[in-house]
């Protein structure tokens, strides 16, 4: 028998995202988004409150980058969702982490992330339940020590990590169980 719990967002598990843009004046910022999600082959949408530092950097810029957080960096990347770029000048110099210049979008890239996405802007989206911003992947750019002999990012060797909503944690990718597009096969053909 299933127990009410209330409500509970209730999705696992969800992304750590590092979404890096620059302001006016190109000094970095970076704020831990976990709401965000890929919307279409190229395309991602992060949902992040009006006003916020880096929403505000990224009105400026028209760019950002997105990176995906690993364990080895998880205390920065916690602190960039606890710390408020509106309120700390110097949050991004704090850490002693590095930024360099995106090669494709106006945006910063932290070298200490694996994988990165570079984004332009496409739009903000606003209504009155939500605040988002959707972004046109440009391209995406791995550490080597994180992709397999195919060249395509491994989560486990990326050590990527997953936010827990109910209990608040943080949580590795683990092993593989199974392969999307085929785990169902024999059920879509009626076996």
């Amino acid at each position: 028998m299933k127990k009410d719990l209330g409500l509970v967002q209730a999705v696992y598990p969800m992304p750590v995202l590092m979404v890096a843009a620059y302001d006016a004046n190109e000094k970095v910022n970076v704020m831990n988004v976990a709401w965000g999600q890929i919307c279409d082959m190229d395309k991602i949408i992060l949902f992040i409150g009006k006003g916020k530092k880096t929403w505000l950097n990224i009105q400026e810029s028209k760019a950002f980058t997105v990176s995906l957080a690993d364990e080895a960096h998880m205390d920065v990347a916690d602190f960039f969702g606890i710390a408020s770029g509106n309120k700390i000048d110097d949050k991004f110099e704090r850490t002693g982490y590095h930024a360099t210049k995106s090669d494709k979008v106006n945006a910063p890239i932290i070298e200490e992330f694996p994988v990165v996405m570079e984004c332009e802007l496409l739009e903000f989206f606003e209504d009155e339940h939500i605040d988002g911003i959707v972004g046109k992947i440009v391209n995406v750019k791995a550490n080597e020590e994180v992709l397999d002999e195919n060249g395509k990012v491994n989560p486990v060797k990326a050590n990527l990590l997953m936010f827990d909503q109910f209990q608040s944690g943080y949580y590795v990718t683990g092993e593989k169980v199974g392969q999307a597009w085929n785990a169902g096969v024999k059920l879509n053909k009626g076996e």
